[in-house]
């Protein structure tokens, strides 16, 4: 550790400086420091002055020329806030804010620190977004920030991150931040000697990661988890130095496969060696905070007890009538594709309703973009009429408005494996008491209809249908549908969404969840949906429709409506063309969420190739 430099920006920041201040800064005794400053003077970089007060005499020192051309080489360039990722232990406030733009004691946290980064003389910041990237743009105008978008920041870990700042980062002593954190005092400075990352002393167990110093507190080890360690916690500073060695390893492991997960630290460890040193900057305790979830927020903070800000914390009180500091244990599910949903669980305090209390919930939110996919009115209306079958969830609220949608939470539930036979035969049983169970809705689901509105919608976010041979597609598209028409199936009220995470067992039997896309339509358009959603080959669609007809133990003859005055092999052809045509309808509804900045994978090349192969089968098949 370069000690003379931090003697010297001591100094800088407070001529008036003790040698106590300066021991605290450079963390040794006051003999120590003595002796080093002693060294600083003998070099030329500080001058003593004497003064005479009294029966004492006090010592202070001045930086000459020499020292304030040395301290100007340590200037802190810049500065990057990492603030790209989601948040999700941060639901549901973070799905309408990002977790930096939430306030602590009435100030954001990004802006606090953006306004201690000022007061240190750091204006050139850079700002790493990605999740709701629009809401940091106000920052630019009321800070002259700039914006740097991380495209990978749905899919990648903070590595890709790190990867998208390379170009910021090149050639300047730089502090990288998270957007998330809150110190208390401003640990800051316009001059910094060395690479560091702050650490924290946690008490007891911790899963947090340890680091392992030196003589001279440099780090050369750090693992997860232990016992009364000092951990990585906080803001971290690179020198021109450290990053010009580190940035090419950053590039290496970004296109190394299997790196995709990695945090940027992951390569930071192991190459500790290889690199110049960082050290182990110790803060003190309650200096830098970290929220986990909005719980520790609360215990912080005591405006989020009952006001968090969130429209949805907000909704659910409203509904459940009591404040929101009933609404606990709060979990981000696993986001669906076209909505987000979050758990939580009512308290057992006497302020919660008895019916509610201790019970646990999941809130739906509509994601982006629904409301022109989903007619939320007509949700509405299948929950109704399939609520009395009692094979549904149930529901506490519903909006046919907005799509907001809370259901108690099944303990131990779990969703259905089709890899199974017995589940298989289980969901197929129930989607059959469904088809038969003369329900009848005053909407159908039209594949015409549903293709040319995600074709319009496509264009009205003015995206294009990217692959090649579309219009071809099209054209064999409407071929398809003519034939299907033309053999004047029945129509029952059908799921749509059959895919198997939407059937969960529960202790209290088989549920069906998720009704947007229920309608009127041929029953085994829900067959070709279970089977394009699950991957299925056209052998297992085979084995599907067989499953369907006798199950749980009955025969093809008890197929019921869907399969009444059908040979398996005219099943199929029915079976296929649907596939086709959901897979045609599915890649669009992709195409449509990626222009709105969703990222679904290969998804839609999946689906799209459903709608190719379906054809060529019907072709050999000489259905069309």
């Amino acid at each position: 550790m370069k000690e003379s430099i931090v003697i010297l920006r001591t100094l800088h920041e407070n001529r008036e400086s003790t040698q106590r201040d300066i021991a605290l800064q450079l963390g040794v005794s006051l003999g120590k420091t003595n002796k080093l400053i002693t060294e600083t003077v003998s070099e030329g970089l500080l001058v003593k002055l004497e003064n005479a007060e009294g029966r004492g005499r006090n010592v202070s020192y001045e930086m000459t020329e020499k020292g304030r051309r040395l301290l100007e080489r340590y200037r802190v360039d810049r500065a990057l806030i990492l603030a790209s990722g989601f948040g999700s232990r941060f639901v549901p406030l973070t799905y309408e804010t990002p977790k930096g733009l939430l306030e602590v004691f009435g100030e954001r946290m990004i802006e606090r620190q953006i306004r201690q980064l000022h007061e240190v003389g750091i204006k050139d910041i850079a700002i790493m977004v990605g999740y709701l990237k629009e809401k940091f743009d106000y920052l630019i105008d009321k800070y002259d920030v700039k914006l740097i978008y991380n495209p990978e920041f749905a899919e990648k870990n903070t590595l890709a991150t790190m990867h998208h700042a390379k170009d910021f980062l090149k050639g300047r002593n730089c502090y990288i931040l998270s957007s998330d954190n809150w110190m208390r005092d401003n640990i800051y400075h316009t001059y910094e000697a060395d690479s560091w990352y702050a650490a924290t002393f946690m008490e007891g167990e911790t899963r947090e990661w340890a680091m392992e110093t030196g003589k001279n507190g440099a780090i050369r080890s750090v693992s997860v988890g232990g016992c009364d360690k000092w951990c990585m916690y906080g803001p971290v500073y690179f020198t021109k130095q450290f990053s010009e060695a580190f940035l090419p390893l950053i590039e290496a492991y970004y296109r190394m496969p299997g790196t995709e997960q990695f945090y940027w630290e992951d390569v930071l460890i192991r190459n500790l060696r290889r690199l110049p040193e960082m050290y182990m900057n110790k803060r003190p305790e309650g200096e830098v905070y970290e929220f986990e979830n909005l719980e520790e927020l609360r215990l912080f903070d005591e405006k989020y007890v009952n006001d968090s800000g969130s429209k949805a914390m907000q909704l659910v009180s409203e509904v459940f009538g009591m404040p929101e500091s009933e609404i606990v244990n709060i979990k981000c599910l696993k986001a669906g594709m076209t909505n987000k949903s979050w758990y939580f669980s009512v308290s057992d305090a006497e302020e919660a309703p008895e019916q509610y209390r201790g019970r646990a919930y999941i809130c739906r939110i509509p994601g982006p973009g629904t409301e022109k996919l989903i007619n939320r009115k007509q949700e509405g209306a299948v929950y109704k009429a399939v609520t009395e079958l009692g094979i549904t969830e149930e529901l506490v609220y519903f909006n046919p408005e907005n799509g907001y949608k809370i259901s108690r939470y099944y303990t131990g539930a779990r969703n259905a494996d089709y890899g199974k036979k017995e589940e298989l035969a289980a969901c197929m049983t129930l989607l059959k008491k469904l088809h038969n169970s003369g329900i009848k809705l005053d909407h159908e689901f039209d594949f015409r209809r549903e293709l040319t509105g995600y074709e319009k919608d496509i264009k009205d976010v003015n995206a294009q249908i990217p692959f090649e041979d579309y219009p071809a597609v099209r054209m064999h598209a409407m071929e398809l549908m003519d034939w299907l028409d033309s053999l004047e199936r029945p129509r029952t009220i059908a799921h749509i969404d059959s895919v198997k995470d939407n059937f969960i067992f529960t202790d209290e039997g088989l549920r069906m969840i998720d009704w947007e896309y229920a309608g009127m339509a041929d029953p085994l358009v829900d067959l070709a949906m279970a089977a394009i959603y699950s991957y299925m080959n056209y052998d297992e669609v085979k084995e599907l429709i067989e499953v369907y007809a006798g199950a749980p133990d009955g025969s093809w003859d008890d197929g019921g409506i869907a399969l009444k005055g059908l040979s398996p092999e005219d099943a199929f052809a029915i079976v296929t063309a649907y596939m086709g045509m959901g897979g045609l309808l599915w890649s669009l509804w992709g195409v449509y969420k990626m222009a709105l900045g969703e990222s679904f994978g290969d998804y839609t090349l999946k689906m799209y190739r459903y709608f190719k192969d379906s054809y060529k089968i019907l072709q050999k098949l000489e259905k069309i």
